[in-house]
């Protein structure tokens, strides 16, 4: 501590903080009277526009068309601005650096918070926003000497004093003096917090490494390898935040996409950015997009079907076909046939223009010269080239109908335009015809999707989403090298993508951070192996079933796993009602009851839905996350974390091969303070190392029952 810092005394601290709250509600209450104004004005210019067009021209409508959306948008900045300053009134800030940059300098406190607030009466800057240049050191750096990039250039200097705080509804609980990046204090209380039905910004708790990834301006496609738990979809979205606040003059929440693993996760991660004073990106899933690029024609099973089948049907041809079309040369092999179609599929004639014929070896030596083209540009290449021959030979202008006329000739020397037909004459192109089947209701398999749609790429072209301008890929390792093809081609713009390869739910063509630089040199990839959601205990149990070898645990310490043997199926239901009633009757917010298939969910939940109406059943067809009890599959609760997790039916049949295991690690790694195992008979061998030589824990309910986990 040095003498030349301001408000060194908790009781300091706490005036302090008043006399910010107090400018905050001066601005505050001003904008409220300015934004009930403003709305007021765009009302009454509507009505006089409603009442007095049939007497106004053209210009004077536009004209006053204009000033209302000018006043409405200036009337959402304000509303904007008035949400921003009442979480600031709220909570203020939680950290504060004094900064001296250089010596003999005078040292002032920079007080950081989610959003910035000046004082303009007094010309002050009394809170900064977390994402300013000058607020990253709070982040990088301990006492003594530091640095921020500031616009004009680097600032060199020295943290004097570096303090956080816990601000809650206006009080000052308490306040920490720390010489390291965040005080392993905080972070471990933030931690301990129960979970809420959606995810929470972070910004109080981020750690350096974390912090270098969010503030990452550079790099056109960052790819974050994140283990379970580690944070990585918070820390995304916190990078669109700051990316929003960096460029934004250039770019704006509309112009950013996210492809999201299901709904109901896109729910879950909605109140992340508008806690930060931004507003939600547009999301969509994969199954959305390929419909979309596929003109809405093609019915296809879906990615969760997918998962399904190959959890419950055990069919090894639908896995093998599955495995084939993501393997590393299948994209080349789809490559090669469509150089293969454009090169025979056309059959050159003599065509007529303008009353005089040109010769089909013409016509064939034009489409040569740009057979690597898709169809619509060869077709416009050709048609260009005769227009300029009509009018060097013969001064004759090709346009309009007689224009068209040369593009419909040109069209039918092409023998096969069936986009379908060509794909399935794919596989015996290959020899592999078995590699092609469509479902009983004749809709394509998911694996076919995006074959499909990038072979329709490279035969008819496609035009790129240049509107989107930042793309948000997470789940990364469940698509394909085909899917990341289609992806740049239609993508052009910068990317973050994220995702864990032990998360997997489909083993058979799962991508790493690796195999997506393949198809994106460009790309820079990042690890994130630090996990902060589990406790030890659970992290260390989720390790056995699927190892990590490069995650750090935290050592926040809770409860062992439960692991616990029923006589039978019945008594296995009584345990869990028995739990699930425990956590109803407690202070909890969250449990998540994760099977591995949808009919062992449904079944539970018909078993459990009496006990409470906070009782939810996760489907397919969710598109909301609402706390209390969630029973799903493992599948639909990746990204989402929960205060306690139950994982029934952890039996030697249910759980025994590779993507069981993936399974079983997903459920196990969504719980954050406490977590339960059920089986009867013989438990899964991913399990057998968590119950050799000690006894399990169980409820008190029947005791008698239970018992060490076979071995």
């Amino acid at each position: 501590m040095t003498d030349e810092c301001i408000n060194v005394s908790e009781a300091a601290e706490r005036a302090h903080l008043e006399r910010v709250r107090t400018s905050i509600k001066l601005d505050l209450d001003k904008l409220g009277h300015s934004v009930d104004s403003q709305y007021s004005d765009v009302i009454e210019l509507k009505h006089y526009l409603q009442e007095n067009k049939t007497d106004m021209d053209h210009a004077e409508k536009a004209s006053v068309r204009q000033s209302i959306e000018q006043m409405a948008m200036i009337g959402d900045h304000s509303a904007k601005r008035k949400r921003q300053l009442h979480k600031l009134y709220q909570n203020a800030y939680f950290g504060r650096i004094d900064f001296r940059p250089g010596a003999g300098q005078a040292v002032h406190p920079v007080y950081i918070g989610i959003h910035a607030f000046h004082d303009h009466d007094r010309n002050l800057h009394l809170v900064h926003d977390w994402r300013a240049p000058i607020a990253s050191m709070f982040y990088d750096f301990e006492l003594g000497e530091a640095f921020f990039d500031a616009p004009e250039g680097r600032v060199d200097g020295a943290l004097i004093l570096k303090r956080q705080y816990r601000i809650k509804q206006g009080t000052l609980e308490f306040m920490l003096e720390t010489s390291l990046n965040i005080h392993d204090e905080i972070l471990q209380q933030e931690l301990s917090r129960a979970s809420d039905d959606k995810m929470k910004n972070i910004v109080a708790t981020i750690q350096r490494d974390q912090n270098a990834i969010i503030r990452n301006a550079h790099t056109h496609a960052l790819v974050i390898q994140g283990a379970a738990g580690s944070g990585k979809t918070s820390i995304a979205l916190h990078r669109i935040a700051f990316l929003l606040y960096k460029f934004k003059d250039n770019i704006s929440a509309k112009d950013i996409l996210i492809i999201s693993p299901n709904n109901v996760f896109a729910h879950y991660i909605s109140k992340v950015l508008p806690e930060l004073g931004e507003e939600m990106i547009q999301a969509t899933t994969m199954e959305a997009l390929g419909d979309y690029l596929l003109d809405y024609k093609v019915p296809f099973q879906s990615f969760y079907e997918q998962v399904a089948t190959l959890l419950e049907a055990r069919d090894d041809g639908y896995s093998d076909r599955i495995l084939f079309k993501a393997m590393p040369d299948f994209l080349d092999r789809l490559e090669d046939y469509a150089r293969h179609v454009r090169n025979s599929n056309l059959r050159a004639a003599d065509l007529e223009a303008g009353g005089h014929s040109l010769p089909a070896a013409w016509i064939a030596e034009r489409f040569h010269r740009c057979g690597a083209m898709p169809y619509a540009r060869q077709i416009n290449q050709v048609t260009e080239a005769i227009v300029s021959r009509m009018q060097l030979e013969y001064g004759l202008e090709i346009t309009g109908k007689a224009r068209a006329g040369v593009r419909t000739q040109l069209k039918k020397m092409f023998t096969c335009m069936d986009l379908l037909k060509l794909y399935r004459t794919f596989y015996d192109w290959l020899d592999r015809p078995d590699m092609f089947q469509t479902g009983p209701d004749k809709r394509y398999e998911y694996a076919d999707v995006f074959p499909l749609i990038y072979l329709k790429m490279l035969l008819e072209g496609a035009q790129p989403h240049d509107r989107i301008k930042h793309l948000v890929i997470d789940e990364m390792q469940d698509y394909t090298s085909v899917q990341y093809q289609v992806i740049a081609r239609l993508f052009r713009c910068r990317k973050t993508i994220l995702g864990d390869q032990n998360q997997a739910v489909n083993p058979f063509s799962a991508s790493s951070a690796e195999t997506i630089r393949e198809r994106m040199p460009y790309a820079e990839c990042i690890h994130m192996n630090k996990s902060y959601r589990s406790t030890l205990q659970i992290t260390q149990l989720a390790q056995q079933i699927n190892r990590n070898e490069r995650l750090i645990p935290i050592a926040r310490h809770g409860d062992e796993p439960d692991l616990i043997f029923c006589a039978d199926t019945e008594e296995e239901f009584d345990i869990i009602r028995q739990r699930v009633q425990a956590f109803l009757d407690a202070d909890h917010n969250s449990l998540g009851v994760i099977c591995k298939t949808q009919k062992q969910a449904r079944t539970l939940f018909d078993r459990l839905r009496d006990l409470d109406d906070r009782i939810h059943l996760l489907h397919a067809g969710s598109t909301t996350f609402n706390g209390g009890v969630s029973v799903a599959t493992a599948h639909l609760t990746k990204g989402l974390e929960f205060d306690q997790v139950i994982v029934p039916f952890c039996n030697a049949a249910n759980y025994r091969s590779l993507m069981d295991r993936h399974m079983l690690y997903v459920a196990c790694t969504r719980a954050m303070h406490k977590l339960s195992l059920t089986h009867t008979g013989n438990c899964s061998p991913f399990l057998r190392a968590v119950g050799a030589g000690k006894p399990a824990r169980h409820p008190p309910a029947r005791p008698a029952a239970h018992k060490l986990c076979p071995a």
